[in-house]
C-alpha cells in the first residue's frame, strides 16, 4: 500500500465526501484492508462522523475516537464564531493513534479544501500537517471543471499529491449537458491526475497499489 492514509476533500460542500469517504473504507475493508474512517473536525450534524463510524465496524470504536472536534454551529468557521482556536496537536496525535492501529485511515475533511478552520488557518493546513496524498470529490455539474482545478491547483501549492479525482454524480438534472462532457473534459484539463468517474472498483485498487 502506497500510503498510510487519505484525505478527501470536496470542490465545494454537497458534493459527497461522506458517500464516497465511507463508501471508501467498506470496500477496503471487503477487500481485506483493516481500514477507519476519521472526521478530525465537526460542525452541525454528526451524520458524517456516524457513517464513517458505522462503515468502520470496529467493535469498541467510538465516535470521539475518529471525530475529536465538534462545533454545534453548521458552518465553516464555527471555532471562529465560538472564540476558540483548533489545536491542531489533537488531530494529528488522533490520526497517528488510528494509524498505529490500522492498515489505512481516509480522513474526510470539512467543507471545501480553503474553508478556514479558526482565524488563521485553512483545511488546507491541516491536511499538509497530516501529509497525506489527496483525492478531490467533485460533484458532477456545470461548474465542476473551474471549481476542480481551483482545488487542484491549491492542493499542488501545498506541495501535496493529489491522488485522484472522483466525479460523483449526485443526480441527473434536466438541461444540463455538461454532466455527459465532464468526465471527457477534467480527464483532459486535469492531465496526469487519476479520474474515478464514480468507479469505486479501480479508487480501491488504486489506493491499494
Amino acid at each position: 500500500m502506497k500510503a498510510g492514509g487519505l484525505f478527501v476533500t470536496g470542490t465545494d460542500t454537497d458534493v459527497g465526501k461522506t458517500y464516497v469517504a465511507t463508501e471508501l473504507v467498506r470496500r477496503l475493508r471487503a477487500a481485506g484492508v483493516r481500514a477507519v474512517g476519521m472526521k478530525p473536525i465537526e460542525c452541525g450534524s454528526r451524520e458524517d462522523s456516524n457513517a464513517l463510524l458505522e462503515a468502520s465496524g470496529e467493535p469498541g470504536l467510538k465516535l470521539e475516537d475518529i471525530a475529536p472536534l465538534w462545533f454545534p454551529d453548521p458552518l465553516a468557521p464555527s471555532a471562529m464564531l465560538s472564540g476558540d482556536e483548533v489545536d491542531f496537536s489533537i488531530l494529528v496525535e488522533r490520526y497517528q493513534k488510528l494509524r498505529e492501529e490500522f492498515d489505512f485511515v481516509v480522513v474526510e475533511g470539512a467543507g471545501g479544501w480553503m474553508v478556514p478552520v479558526d482565524s488563521t488557518r485553512t483545511m488546507a493546513d491541516l491536511a499538509v500537517l497530516l501529509d497525506l496524498p489527496v483525492l478531490i470529490v467533485a460533484a458532477n455539474r456545470l461548474g465542476v471543471l473551474n471549481h476542480t482545478l481551483l482545488t487542484l491547483g491549491a492542493i499542488w501549492h501545498g506541495d501535496l499529491e493529489c491522488r485522484g479525482i472522483f466525479l460523483n454524480t449526485i443526480s441527473k438534472t434536466e438541461g444540463d449537458l455538461s454532466q455527459e462532457s465532464n468526465a471527457k473534459q477534467l480527464e483532459d484539463v486535469a492531465a496526469g491526475v487519476d479520474l474515478f468517474d464514480g468507479d469505486f472498483d479501480r479508487l480501491v485498487e488504486a489506493v491499494k497499489g
